[in-house]
C-alpha cells in the first residue's frame, strides 16, 4: 500500500522541459526539474523519484539563486550530465550552474542556451563512427554489445553536421538516449571541431571548442506539453 501511494502522490514543484528541440520546437530529451529540492532532501529520496519518473535525468534544485543542482538519472546519481544542466539553465536563468564536478558557465544566444563543461568530467563512453547516417538510422536499439555507445557519422563533415544515436545498454528503462549532451562533449573533444549534431527523432545540439580545454554545448529548450 505504501508503495502505491508514493507512485501515486503527486510532485511538488515540477517542471517537465524537452532539451534539445529541433527548429521547429520538436523533438528533445525529456528533463525533470524539481524546482525545490527541499521536498526530496535525501538522495535515496531523489533516486526513488528519479526512478519514478522514468526520464534520461531528474534534476533538483539546492539554490535557485546560485545554480546549484543534484542530478539523478534512472539508476544512478551523475556529477554532471549535458541535457539537464542545459535545461535548468534555461529555466533558472542564472549565469552559472554548480554541480559535484564543478561550475558551469551559462550564456544565452537569442533561442539557444549554452553551457560551458570540461569533457573529462563525463565518464568513458565508446564513440563509435559508420560510414554514412543511413548506417546509423538503421541500428537496432539498443545494438549487441555493452557499455555506452554514441553512434556517429558525418553527414557533411566540411560543414561539421553529425547525424548520432546515443544507447546506454545499462539495465534500466532508458534504450535509447534522444539527445545526450555529455557525449557531444567528447565527440567535440575527439575531434577538436564545433559541430552541429542531430540525434535521435529529430533533436539538434550544438557544440564549439573553448578556451582551456573546454567545451560549449547549446540547444534550444521548451516547456514540454
Amino acid at each position: 500500500m505504501t508503495d502505491q501511494r508514493q507512485r501515486a502522490e503527486p510532485v511538488k514543484d515540477l517542471d517537465v522541459l524537452r532539451v534539445f528541440c529541433a527548429a521547429d520546437g520538436r523533438h528533445g530529451n525529456t528533463l525533470g526539474v524539481v524546482r525545490d529540492g527541499r521536498a526530496y532532501r535525501e538522495r535515496p529520496a531523489r533516486q526513488a523519484l528519479a526512478d519514478r519518473l522514468g526520464y534520461s535525468e531528474t534534476v533538483f534544485v539546492d539554490d535557485p539563486e546560485r545554480g546549484v543542482v543534484d542530478i539523478y538519472a534512472p539508476g544512478l546519481r551523475l556529477p554532471f550530465a549535458g541535457h539537464p544542466l542545459v535545461g535548468a539553465a534555461w529555466l533558472l536563468d542564472v549565469e552559472s550552474v554548480h554541480v559535484e564536478a564543478g561550475e558551469v558557465w551559462v550564456r544565452q544566444d537569442g533561442e539557444f542556451t549554452w553551457i560551458t563543461a570540461r569533457p573529462e568530467w563525463v565518464p568513458p563512453r565508446t564513440l563509435r563512427r559508420f560510414d554514412s547516417p543511413a548506417e546509423v538510422d538503421a541500428l537496432p536499439a539498443p545494438p549487441p554489445g555493452e557499455g555506452w555507445l554514441y553512434a556517429w557519422a558525418w553527414e557533411d563533415e566540411a560543414a561539421g553536421r553529425v547525424r548520432a544515436r546515443a544507447f546506454p545498454r545499462r539495465d534500466e528503462v532508458i534504450v535509447e538516449d534522444e539527445a545526450t549532451g555529455a557525449a557531444a562533449l567528447l565527440l567535440t573533444a575527439h575531434l577538436g571541431r564545433a559541430l552541429n549534431i542531430t540525434q535521435g527523432r529529430g533533436s539538434q545540439l550544438l557544440t564549439a571548442p573553448a578556451p582551456n580545454g573546454e567545451i560549449e554545448l547549446g540547444g534550444r529548450v521548451r516547456f514540454a506539453a
